[in-house]
């Protein structure tokens, strides 16, 4: 890092005090404007939100990291772009038509308060030991990369970057609101997209260009539709066939047949059910601009194969053809193989190997922008949560200012609870693939209700609640068998015991299992029970739809949506014939 990169840092961060201050001016002193910016949110503004809260760690760290040990592989999960389309065109007219802050109040608005209750503090627990404990891990790296040799007293880069992170995200979140989220993102959005791009040209440049990527790469890395099968995992439990004939999966973690069904349902429960993301769509005016938002957070869903995982490679290729020597010190290992371990750290390596003073300052900046602007989605979406599903209903009449005033202390707490995750991080064994396991555990009972419960109006509150809470039970089982595994070091079942055999089979084929059991217990259960008062549902469900309903949403759409959404399934179609190996 030179003196220039440092200017184009402070000059980020200028900007990013400017728009918060422009907020606080702006904002007024009621729950809507800080929870949903007043649902004043144009489409460019939804959109470039919902795609900079959703770029942060993952892909940082864990995108490009695939990238380098498995190339494309991983991009089957960025061209779930299609479910943001599910978003805007089938679930929009239903939060817009119930004025919902949150998603588990849209559950008690389609079912009961106790479903709401359940589903709110299930997100909460979820939002610190996910989406924040790896977010302040992947600040973390990006800093002990970037700058290896920084001390404050005690402190390493790690610990500095981990806290820097939290601090200034919590600063402007705790203080502006959603308002200052939303457009803090949108202008993250840019930085972000800008400097990731112009690492995959310097990156190319410094290689040879695309030809050699492929070259040094091979044919199985630049193929989404085969199985990467890697040594010994034959060993696992789950059935393959004959050892060198194609497995059942691929990655070594993630099974071809749970990629055909269990990924869409984890895509569409993250991208269509989640308070983290929909929260934008509800800050929106109408459904248009909440639609037209969906569809263009679709189209810039699109970029991480090329912004995030190209990136990946070309770090690889730089290291093995051996155009870089430090990248391949660090990289490649005696065997002549990728280091699994130095892989998450592909995308930082790069920026701080091939970008030219100043540009490294933008990309840098646009990392932060990234790691910044997930923290700040959650910390805002759980303060939503906490205020509106708990506080509010436990403090019936509380006034407008008091709401506000408990929304900006439940952000200090989450930021606090976010610095006191740091040293549990730091220490933590594979702390990274264990977190990948766990929205797959949460995603199917919260997918199975949202979706049936707005698609079949039979089912009721009693039908959800056994869902909800069944569905809970068997994730946070697995979550229980397999912490020990991956946290303890030398930590082992007995080979062919019932937990062994639990531990070991692929998370997606279990996160299918509790897809099936909570389909089945829904609709048992609410056939078991009397039917729901569908007055009270009116225009929650396809059901209870009005023809005047519907009518309101027909007009708010017109041929240039469904242009545009056209066009990204031609994009994502067309991924899939070019990366054939």
């Amino acid at each position: 890092m030179e003196a220039l990169d440092w200017i184009v840092i402070a000059a980020y961060f200028g900007i990013l005090l400017g728009i918060t201050w422009w907020v606080i001016a702006k904002s007024k002193d009621t729950a809507d404007d800080y929870f949903l910016a007043g649902r004043n949110l144009g489409w460019w503004v939804v959109g470039a939100s919902i795609f900079a809260c959703n770029i942060g760690s993952e892909h940082l760290v864990g995108l490009a990291g695939s990238g380098a040990t498995d190339g494309v592989a991983m991009a089957h999960y960025e061209l779930h772009a299609w479910c943001l389309l599910v978003l805007g065109w089938v679930l929009v007219p239903f939060y817009m038509r119930s004025r919902v802050f949150t998603m588990p109040e849209f559950l008690e608005r389609r079912f009961n308060p106790t479903c709401r209750w359940v589903l709110s503090l299930i997100s909460l627990v979820a939002y610190v030991v996910t989406k924040i404990a790896v977010g302040i891990f992947a600040g973390g790296v990006v800093f002990s990369v970037l700058l290896p040799d920084m001390h404050v007293g005690p402190l390493d880069s790690f610990w500095i970057g981990s806290i820097l992170v939290v601090v200034l995200t919590g600063a402007y979140t705790v203080v502006g609101g959603m308002r200052a989220v939303a457009y803090t993102e949108a202008v993250q959005t840019l930085i972000l997209i800008l400097g990731s791009a112009l690492v995959t040209f310097f990156g190319l440049r410094a290689l040879g260009g695309w030809s050699e990527l492929r070259a040094v790469c091979g044919s199985e890395m630049f193929n989404l539709w085969k199985p990467l099968v890697p040594e010994g995992v034959t060993a696992t439990w789950a059935p393959v066939k004959e050892s060198g004939r194609m497995a059942w999966y691929f990655n070594n973690n993630y099974p071809w047949l749970s990629m055909l069904f269990c990924a869409p349902v984890t895509g569409l429960w993250y991208w269509c059910t989640d308070q983290y993301i929909v929260q934008r769509t509800l800050g929106a005016p109408n459904e248009t601009e909440a639609r037209r938002g969906a569809i263009f957070a679709s189209m810039l869903k699109l970029l991480p194969v090329f912004i995030f995982i190209i990136p990946g490679m070309i770090c690889f290729a730089l290291a093995k053809s051996g155009t870089s020597e430090s990248l391949q010190q660090i990289m490649i290992g005696e065997d002549g193989k990728v280091i699994r371990d130095e892989a998450q750290r592909a995308f930082p390596l790069l920026v701080a190997k091939v970008l030219p003073a100043g540009v490294r300052g933008m990309v840098v900046a646009g990392l932060l922008a990234a790691l910044m602007s997930s923290l700040a989605g959650v910390f805002n979406a759980s303060a939503t949560l906490f205020t509106m599903d708990f506080y509010s209903r436990l403090n019936p009449g509380v006034s407008q200012h008091r709401l506000v005033w408990i929304g900006r202390v439940a952000t200090t707490v989450m930021v606090l609870i976010g610095l006191a995750w740091i040293p549990v991080i730091q220490g933590g064994r594979g702390l990274y693939d264990y977190l990948q396991g766990v929205q797959s555990y949460l995603a199917p009972p919260i997918f199975v209700v949202f979706f049936l419960g707005i698609f079949w109006k039979r089912l009721n509150g009693a039908g959800c609640l056994a869902a909800l809470i069944v569905g809970f039970i068997m994730g946070l089982a697995r979550l229980a068998i397999d912490t020990p595994v991956k946290l303890i070091d030398d930590f082992a079942y007995t080979e062919g015991s019932l937990l062994w055999i639990l531990n070991n089979i692929f998370f997606q084929y279990y996160s299918m299992l509790i897809l099936a059991v909570c389909m089945v217990v829904m609709v048992a259960v609410s056939f078991a029970t009397r039917e729901p008062d569908y007055d009270k549902i009116g225009g929650l469900t396809f059901g209870t739809t009005t023809a005047e309903q519907r009518g309101v949403s027909r007009k708010s759409w017109t041929a240039v949506d469904v242009i545009a959404s056209g066009l990204v399934l031609v994009a994502i179609l067309a991924a899939y014939l070019y990366f054939r190996g």
